[in-house]
């Protein structure tokens, strides 16, 4: 009985909590910190590091968020558990800076992150141990958990390198990168046993709402680049220039918003629902564990993007280069594009359909990238693209979003009716 009172199960309608909500907020300065030091110095080697770190705090967040579906976030020992891991994820982003390389005068900071990363997971496997018991045999949860602390202690071996004195300083930061991606492939890897485990997950309701939720922490993520870019401007007179840069880059952020929730969402967690009772691992992992991923990457991308090109726009006149590097663009107009292309492949994996109006409007991206060469042109090019794009949607995918915009109203007014009828009989 005192395991049940600490344990709370969810159920087939259980929706995300305010504490998961809470939770995230965390994200959210994690976003924006890998975002600000990409930008302050954009080379080949942030870009990949920045990448690294954000696939490693996305598996942070996959993490409790199949705890958050198995079990009730909010009740019984889950409180604790979700702050024990946000402080964790909270010192991890702290140190991002130093998670490759050293500063000195403090502590060992590839160390601290390493440390922090494992602690993720040994607040969160004796729960998920806890709650597959018996569900699920032994030797499959060990496959399970077993890779996920051991790519935890790879990266932990890499926080480890610089100070053993082993390698010679030139070859450390090549292990690193080693071994970080090894870890990353052990840990990714994990996802394509689950299915073999019979695990399923308890509310599909939960698994998209939690997913569709840190999509818009991204794009709040692109604002906040915006808003910040184009308001570091002390000393300065409002111009029309930033006036239009800002609109600009609203306009896009709110494109993409709309590609996403306008109908795919709707469209996913009604395909995850399907019929029975459960849903099989393999497409929740699929469509949102996997897929999810490069549209978190993408956003970010776009909003680095977005940050050093507005920069540019609102900095002083003297200093602003007369044409962009092409890390910016790469940045601006590839995240984009890859927001297009990982939305075609999450429709496909869902609906076996594919959108070529993506890839043909992504393809077009990439071919008129290198002709906008300045701020104020690049960032009209992507707006552009971007509403148009979501006019031809309008035009042509009217059945569909039709059917699966009305569908969600009518749950929603059930829920709703169902609601207003418990609160009364309760009076």
């Amino acid at each position: 009985m005192a395991v049940r009172r600490l344990l709370v199960r969810g159920g087939p309608g259980t929706r995300v909590t305010r504490l998961e909500l809470f939770y995230d907020l965390v994200f959210v300065f994690a976003f924006v910190n890998v975002t600000t030091l990409a930008a302050a110095d954009l080379t080949v080697r942030t870009l990949v590091e920045a990448l690294l770190v954000l696939a490693l705090l996305w598996w942070c967040w996959t993490g409790f968020a199949v705890l958050g579906n198995v079990l009730r976030a909010d009740q019984g020992v889950l409180p604790l558990v979700g702050f024990l891991v946000m402080s964790a994820v909270l010192v991890l982003t702290l140190t991002t800076a130093t998670a490759f390389v050293d500063e000195p005068g403090g502590l060992f900071g590839p160390l601290v992150f390493a440390t922090a990363y494992l602690l993720t997971w040994l607040v969160q496997a004796p729960l998920a141990w806890r709650v597959l018991a018996g569900v699920v045999p032994v030797r499959r949860m060990l496959s399970l958990v077993v890779p996920t602390v051991l790519g935890s202690v790879l990266i932990l071996a890499a926080g480890l390198l610089p100070a053993t004195r082993v390698l010679a300083p030139e070859a450390v930061p090549h292990w690193q990168l080693g071994l970080w991606v090894l870890a990353l492939l052990v840990q990714y890897a994990t996802g394509f046993l689950v299915g073999r485990t019979g695990f399923r997950l308890g509310s599909p309701g939960h698994w998209a709402e939690r997913h569709a939720l840190i999509v818009l922490v991204a794009l709040g993520e692109s604002m906040i680049s915006l808003g910040t870019s184009t308001s570091e401007r002390v000393g300065r007179p409002i111009t029309w220039t930033i006036i239009s840069a800002a609109v600009l880059g609203l306009a896009s952020i709110a494109m993409l918003w709309w590609l996403y929730f306008d109908t795919l969402a709707y469209v996913l967690e009604q395909v995850l629902h399907g019929p029975g009772d459960g849903v099989p691992a393999p497409l929740a992992r699929d469509a949102y564990t996997y897929l999810h991923l490069p549209l978190i990457v993408a956003v970010i991308a776009f909003a680095l993007g977005l940050k050093r090109l507005l920069a540019d726009v609102t900095g002083p006149a003297a200093a602003r280069p007369d044409v962009l590097g092409g890390l910016d663009l790469l940045m601006l107009f590839g995240g984009v594009a890859l927001f297009l292309l990982a939305l075609a492949v999450i429709e496909f994996r869902a609906l076996g359909r594919l959108r070529y109006g993506y890839l043909l409007a992504a393809a077009g991206l990439a071919a008129v990238s290198p002709l906008a060469d300045r701020a104020m042109v690049a960032l009209t090019v992507v707006s552009v693209c971007c509403t148009a794009l979501v006019v031809v949607e309008l035009a042509t995918n009217r059945a569909l979003r039709s059917r699966a915009r009305g569908l969600a109203m009518l749950e929603q007014q059930v829920v709703e009716e169902a609601a207003v009828t418990f609160r009364h009989g309760r009076r």
